[in-house]
């Protein structure tokens, strides 16, 4: 960079950070980025002579909006129809590389996440996923240092204990994947009961707004029947089921056309499916539509 170009803006120069920041601590993609409109104002009308460390400054603030926006947004939570299941956000391929990523923006971390209170969600986020110092963080969530390390030992505790343990193996998730999207287009129940694991789980999240199963399903012949039977209905007619990076791991989208109409995400452990979870919710899909 020469003397004659201009700086980056640092909110530019540090919005995947940002966003990262906030999707983490909300498990929305709308409210992600509805966290960093919120956040641009604020640093627009701050006085840039007089903020030391810009990008410090921007995780502060984003992060303390998303805890304002977590702690109303769990009330509503909780009158919720059916089962609440974070916002999937399509990744590019190769972010599931990173391992930090593919770690921590997973369905299933943001899941367990979600068990976490908003400041111990904040907490852990800024310390196990970003780095920060326990002073650093103090100082964002306006905490003593000395209660920080206390909420971190606790979260990452509460965490590890609720961390799910499944296979990362790219390769074999690539193979299940494809057998199963085979056998599920051939309609084989015998063969998509074969790849689910025995105390599979499935959970869908129509949020009311379509029709979904509204209590968790359990086991094989339960969550298979349930699953081609949904398949079999006219109402999707057409519909396609496509693999897809989403949320760091290899996942499925339905598709009609180019208009995508659900997301299944799942974790894979001895070469079966565990944990299936479908999301119907169509205020709920603006994550598998970016470009």
């Amino acid at each position: 960079m020469t003397d004659a170009t201009p700086a980056l803006d640092p909110f530019l120069e540090h919005r995947r950070l940002l966003h990262s920041t906030a999707y983490r601590m909300l498990g929305s993609v709308a409210d992600a980025e509805d966290v960093l409109q919120d956040a641009w104002l604020t640093w627009s009308a701050a006085d840039r002579d007089a903020v030391r460390h810009p990008k410090a400054y921007l995780v502060r603030t984003v992060t303390n909006l998303s805890l304002n926006r977590l702690t109303s947004a769990r009330a509503t939570r909780e009158t919720y129809i059916g089962p609440w299941l974070p916002e999937p956000l399509l990744t590019s391929p190769d972010i599931a590389e990173e391992s930090e990523m593919a770690d921590t923006v997973s369905t299933a971390m943001l899941v367990v996440l979600e068990s976490l209170s908003p400041v111990e969600r904040a907490v852990f986020l800024l310390r196990e996923v970003f780095g920060y110092s326990h002073a650093e963080i103090a100082e964002t969530v306006e905490r003593p240092e000395a209660t920080v390390r206390q909420i971190a030992r606790r979260a990452r505790a509460h965490v590890q204990a609720r961390r799910p343990r499944f296979d990362t193996d790219a390769g074999q998730r690539r193979q299940v994947t494809a057998r199963f999207l085979s056998a599920c287009s051939g309609g084989d129940l015998n063969a998509v009961m074969e790849l689910l694991a025995p105390d599979v789980t499935a959970w869908s999240d129509g949020g009311g707004k379509v029709t979904a199963a509204r209590r968790p399903l359990y086991g094989t012949d339960h969550v298979a029947r349930w699953f081609l039977g949904v398949l079999a209905k006219p109402a999707l007619t057409g519909v396609t089921l496509e693999p897809a990076t989403v949320n760091g791991e290899l996942s499925v989208l339905f598709k009609l056309g180019d208009y995508v109409g659900g997301c299944l995400t799942y974790d894979i452990a001895d070469g079966l499916i565990h944990n299936m979870r479908f999301q119907f919710n169509p205020d709920k899909l603006s994550g598998l539509h970016l470009s």
